[in-house]
C-alpha cells in the first residue's frame, strides 16, 4: 500500500468547500445527557465536565464539533452550541457539523426539521449537514435534492452522509453535482481495528470524489489506549454496549498494540495518539478524526495527537499490523 502521508499539524480542506478543519475534531456523541439509545453506550457526562471538555479541545486547537440531532434527540446539539458559547465562542470561530436523522422519514423532512436544527444550535450556523445513514424510506437522490434546497437558501454551508456504501455515496454525489454542488464527506466507522473501508471501496471513492472521510469510534471505544489490555476488569464498568464490543476485540489486539507502545514511548506520546495520528496521517489529507471525550483528558490527549509526525517506517509498521482488521 503506498503512504500518502501528510502533517497532522496543518488545517485541511472539508471536502473541495472552502471550509478549513484541524485533522481531529471533537465528537459530541457524549453530550447526549444519558438519552435515548446513546445512553447505552456512553456513561453521561456532566454539565461542567461538558463546558470543560469543550473548553480543553479547543485549548488544545481543534477548530470543529460534530454532533447531531440522534444524540439525545438535540440534546447534544444545544449543549454543545451552550458550551462554546460558555467558552467565548461566536459563530464563525469554529466549525459545526450535524447530521439529519432519516429513521421512519421521507427526505422533505430534512427541509421539515432544519429550523430545529438552528435553533438548536444557534447562535452557530450549520458548516456541514450531513444524513446520518440511508435508513430513510427516500432515495439518496431524494435527500440530496432536499440538502441543495437548503444550500441554495443559505441555511447550510455544505452537504455530507454518514454511513453510506460506495453504491450510495456515489448517488449522492451526482446528485449533488447536478444542482451545482459536491458531496462533501462521508462519515463512516473507520479505526486500526477497523479498516472495512478500504476494502468496500469507501476510502478509494472518497479519494475519487474529493470528498473527506469522517473517522468515528477512531480509538474503538478506548480499546486502542491499551487500558483494557492492562486490566481487563476495567471493561466491567463500562456500558454494556460497549462492553460487548471492546472484548471481543481485545485478544487479537494485543500485537498492534505492543507496537503503538513502542512508537508512542518514540514520540512521548501515548498509544490513542499514535493511531489517531496514524489515521490523519497516512491517507493524505483524506481522513480526519472524531474521537469523542468523557473527560478532559480525552479532549487533550486526542487534540495533542496532532502534534506529532509519524516517519514512514512507523506508518508502514502500523499499517502492517493493523491489516487482519481490513
Amino acid at each position: 500500500m503506498t503512504i500518502e502521508q501528510t502533517t497532522a499539524t496543518a488545517t485541511r480542506p472539508l471536502g473541495q468547500t472552502a471550509i478549513r478543519i484541524t485533522p481531529i475534531g471533537l465528537g459530541a456523541w457524549q453530550f447526549s445527557e444519558g438519552q435515548g439509545f446513546h445512553g447505552f453506550i456512553w456513561n453521561r457526562v456532566s454539565e461542567s465536565e461538558r463546558d470543560a471538555i469543550v473548553r480543553a479541545a479547543l485549548a488544545g486547537g481543534i477548530n470543529w464539533f460534530d454532533t447531531a440531532e440522534l444524540y439525545g434527540n438535540g440534546r447534544s446539539e444545544r449543549g454543545l452550541s451552550l458550551a462554546l458559547q460558555r467558552a467565548g465562542c461566536k459563530n464563525g470561530d469554529v466549525v459545526i457539523a450535524t447530521k439529519w436523522n432519516p429513521l421512519l422519514r421521507r427526505a422533505p423532512s430534512i427541509r421539515g426539521t432544519i429550523d430545529a436544527r438552528l435553533t438548536n444550535l444557534f447562535p452557530f450556523d450549520i458548516d456541514l449537514h450531513q444524513v446520518h445513514n440511508a435508513g430513510s424510506f427516500s432515495s439518496p437522490e431524494d435527500e440530496m435534492n432536499a440538502m441543495a434546497d437548503l444550500l441554495d437558501a443559505g441555511q447550510i454551508r455544505s452537504v455530507g452522509v454518514s454511513n453510506f456504501n460506495v453504491e450510495q455515496m456515489r448517488r449522492a454525489d451526482v446528485q449533488l453535482r447536478v444542482r451545482g454542488y459536491a458531496l462533501s464527506a462521508n462519515q463512516v466507522k473507520y479505526s486500526l481495528l477497523d479498516r472495512k473501508i478500504e476494502s468496500s471501496g469507501v476510502l478509494d471513492l472518497a479519494k475519487e470524489l474529493g470528498a473527506t472521510i469522517i473517522a468515528y469510534s477512531p480509538l474503538e471505544m478506548g480499546l486502542l489506549s491499551g487500558k483494557f489490555h492492562d486490566n481487563p476488569d476495567l471493561l466491567k464498568s463500562r456500558p454494556i454496549g460497549r462492553r460487548l464490543s471492546l472484548r471481543r476485540k481485545l485478544e487479537e489486539s494485543a500485537p498492534l498494540i505492543a507496537a503503538l507502545r513502542e512508537i508512542a514511548s518514540a514520540h512521548d506520546a501515548t498509544p490513542s495518539q499514535v493511531a489517531l495520528n496514524w489515521l490523519i496521517s497516512y491517507h493524505g489529507t483524506t481522513v480526519v478524526a472524531i474521537p469523542g471525550a468523557t473527560k478532559v483528558r480525552h479532549a487533550e490527549e486526542s487534540a495533542a495527537a496532532m502534534n506529532f509526525t509519524l516517519s514512514p517506517t512507523e506508518l508502514e509498521w502500523i499499517e502492517v499490523l493493523s491489516r487482519p482488521f481490513l
